[in-house]
Formats: structure tokens, sequence, C-alpha cells
């Protein structure tokens, strides 16, 4: 079963790429990982780290604590 917060945080980037007209290969390019990684991330399969939350705020020239607040306010 996955995760709550893995399925949002997943909704909430994809949110923002679509918002700024990124495709999930250039995000993936932009923030050194691989499509299907992202892929995954974005349907809330993988349990990202640190490390690449940070280079996904990054790739999406946004603040981590942003997608963290539109995590919990539903957005």
């Amino acid at each position: 079963m996955k995760s709550e917060i893995l399925l949002k945080y997943g909704q909430v980037v994809r949110k923002i790429r679509l918002e700024k007209g990124i495709s999930q290969e250039t995000l993936a390019d932009l923030s050194g990982l691989h499509r299907t990684y992202m892929s995954d991330v974005e349907l809330g399969k993988r349990n990202v780290s640190l490390e690449n939350i940070d280079r996904i705020a990054n790739a999406l020239d946004v603040s981590i604590s942003e997608i963290f607040k539109q995590i919990e306010s539903g957005e």
C-alpha cells in the first residue's frame, strides 16, 4: 500500500512540473535523476531521500518548503 505522504508529494511535484511546462524527462535531466525514477516519484512509488527532494525542488526552481506547504494545504 502506498503511503499518503508519498502520493501527495508526487502529486505536488507533478502539478508544479506541469505548471512550469516541463516534461518528466526534462525534470529528470535537470535534477540528475532517471526518468523512470521521476515517474515513480510522481506516482508515489518511491520513498524519496532528502537529497533527492532538494534536487527536485532546485530543478523546479521552488523551495522545499513551498512543496511541503502545498502538500499540507492540499493544493
